[in-house]
């Protein structure tokens, strides 16, 4: 890894799916580093041991945590305005919560999971910050994104994967979303002083896939047990693009291990990053 975290004494930083993996990582990074935490998690039980567990490690910190389930537009339309309350600035929103699903799953909004919680997630709590991001500028937002978007595209005429789904290639999928969101994003955002990078976190053993069963959940488990690298790495550019002064006037940018780096073909089309904008507003109602 290459650059260097940044003081955040006096920044108030929103960080979705805080609880577990590289987002608990993160988490506790920016503790340390002195900022205000506004935090989203699902589970009240496991957010509450984590909040317990960060006020006694960081003695008298700002911090506070909300519950959601992310891939639900509606809920993510009832977190927004209790975030807006919480956090009269936000100087970084970190988008991290998402999952992989074997089996395709409807939301309630008729969305395959996957791409409702890795995109839709994003999307529309991202927009709904918007105003309070750019009154806060300078300010950044990052979304964890993953080298798994390379070797697939969107298809337009089946977002939902109603033909063919496999949890793969649906997290594939949104992970490409997520680039080409974040490379729309920062084309609405020139100028306001708010910028917007995704990344990879690298292939991290955390507790990803094991919502799953079978043999799907095996070969991740498997996987991560000789592949994978420490939580503590997969957190590291995600505080550094959330902190570091290197980072200050980048934006649109996809990043790996602190670096800057060309996703596929596929992530650089704006066409489709501005197709996929406008169909992610028309779902969400924006």
């Amino acid at each position: 890894m290459s650059g260097t975290a940044g003081d955040m004494k006096g920044k108030t930083v929103v960080i979705t799916g805080a609880t577990s993996g590289i987002g608990r990582v993160a988490t506790e990074r920016v503790a340390a580093l002195g900022a205000r935490l506004v935090l989203v998690a699902r589970i009240r039980a496991k957010g509450a041991a984590f909040l317990g567990n960060l006020r006694a490690d960081h003695p008298g910190i700002d911090v506070q945590i909300h519950y959601a389930d992310l891939s639900s537009l509606t809920e993510i339309l009832r977190l927004a305005p209790a975030l807006l309350h919480a956090a009269p600035r936000i100087d970084v929103l970190l988008n991290n919560a998402g999952a992989i699903f074997n089996r395709r799953e409807t939301t309630e909004d008729g969305l395959e999971r996957t791409f409702a919680l890795n995109h839709m997630g994003y999307f529309l709590l991202t927009n709904l910050l918007l105003d309070r991001l750019k009154a806060s500028a300078p300010s950044r937002i990052v979304s964890v994104a993953s080298e798994a978007h390379r070797g697939v595209s969107l298809d337009f005429d089946d977002l939902q994967i109603q033909r063919g789904y496999g949890g793969w290639l649906a997290y594939r999928r949104s992970k490409l979303a997520n680039i080409l969101f974040t490379r729309a994003l920062a084309k609405r955002l020139a100028g306001t002083g708010v910028t917007a990078n995704c990344l990879h976190p690298g292939f991290v053993a955390t507790e990803f896939g094991d919502n799953n069963r079978g043999m799907f959940r095996a070969a991740i488990n498997l996987a991560k047990r000789f592949m994978a690298i420490a939580p503590e790495q997969g957190g590291e550019t995600s505080v550094y693009l959330a902190s570091s002064p290197e980072a200050a006037e980048i934006s649109g940018e996809y990043f790996d291990k602190c670096k800057p780096r060309a996703p596929s073909a596929a992530a650089q089309d704006d066409q489709a990053a501005e197709r996929l904008w406008r169909e992610s507003a028309g779902l969400a109602g924006l």
